[in-house]
């Protein structure tokens, strides 16, 4: 019989005390023989640290002096973890004692298999997909994330609806299970992005070097969400706008790309001044302060960003139809009504 594979739980954590102290036990409580937890601090200014070393003096610890945010930070700590497996978990999640064992089985199953996520649930309520990644990360012909379970601000209960392990375009930050080896195969994160939409991008650069992601519903967690940086805040809305028009520059064929980063320019545009007329000057600002970066980066610092090793492979998760009309203006609210005529 073969042994366990290893499986590396890696908690990037940034002044997150309170959620250590919440969380922690029951990650330690996961019941699988070969795993390590792995508590990487990215310069935290509160008793993060001292606490770990108090109150659980087995943890690994790894610490940054300063904030390397989500992207590089991660890349730095999984430098120093050699392990067949990560698991990429915010501090901000309760998981379930069997949690890890269908992951596992998964991408065993299956070479190329390169990284799945859990069914993300809400902590607050249990009955509703979470944000960050719900069922399983979509993607529209315009860039617009979505997620089986997810369509934009909307969430919707969990009815055993997406319990079907299938491929999708994108896992979530929230609960990443990746091979070690396919992580550094793409040369990790782009480190650009900072923080916001950096699995996305990673998972499609995933996908285009001929691996799939794949939702595991028999894995289940509980996300908080908005720890650090919650919804409608002005530098969430600066990175979410940034990171994403990156994104799409970086990976889309020449072919696509002429036209969908023009299309994308106008649907911003509108989104904006839909902010400003609302009263949100704050939403206004950060997309038009997203837009001057995105020109930076275009013309000075695309040699800091992380391109595609190849782009041979074919996409699942990625639909033509557009959630800004599906959305907005037909007043489809659930993964389902939309989807049913592409899945």
């Amino acid at each position: 019989m073969s042994p366990l594979p290893k499986v590396a739980i890696v908690i990037l954590n940034w002044n997150g005390q309170k959620y250590l102290e919440q969380f922690l036990p029951f990650v330690l409580s996961t019941h699988y023989a070969n795993m390590e937890v792995i508590v990487a601090d990215n310069g935290s200014a509160d008793n993060s640290v001292n606490f770990l070393q108090k109150n659980y003096p087995g943890i690994r610890i790894i610490c940054f002096k300063e904030n390397y945010g989500f992207a590089k930070g991660y890349n730095e700590a999984l430098k120093l973890v050699k392990s067949d497996y990560y698991v990429l978990l915010n501090s901000d999640v309760e998981v379930q004692p069997n949690w890890l064992g269908p992951m596992v089985d998964l991408l065993e199953s299956n070479s190329k298999i390169a990284a799945c996520q859990p069914k993300v649930l809400s902590y607050k309520n249990k009955k509703m997909f979470e944000y960050a990644g719900a069922a399983g990360g979509w993607l529209d012909k315009y860039g617009y994330p979505f997620a089986k379970g997810r369509i934009f601000d909307i969430c919707e209960e969990d009815k055993g609806q997406y319990d079907q392990s299938e491929p999708i375009f994108w896992a979530s930050g929230a609960s990443l299970f990746i091979r070690s080896s396919v992580f550094h195969e793409v040369k990790g994160f782009d480190e650009y992005f900072f923080a916001h939409q950096e699995e996305i991008d990673m998972c499609w650069r995933i996908q285009l070097a001929g691996y799939k992601i794949y939702s595991c519903p028999a894995a289940v967690v509980y996300h908080v969400g908005g720890g650090t940086l919650p919804r409608g805040n002005s530098l969430k809305t600066y990175l979410n706008f940034r990171n994403n028009r990156i994104m799409l520059s970086k990976n889309l064929p020449y072919s696509k790309k002429i036209w969908i980063v023009p299309a994308r320019n106008f649907l911003d545009a509108l989104s904006a001044w839909k902010g400003l007329l609302s009263g949100d000057g704050g939403y206004f600002v950060a997309i038009i302060r997203s837009h001057l970066s995105y020109t930076k980066w275009w013309f000075f610092y695309q040699h800091k960003s992380v391109f595609p090793v190849t782009k041979k492979g074919n996409l699942s998760g990625y639909s033509k139809k557009n959630m800004i009309w599906q959305h907005f203006i037909k007043k489809r609210k659930h993964f389902d009504e939309i989807m049913d005529e592409t899945k």
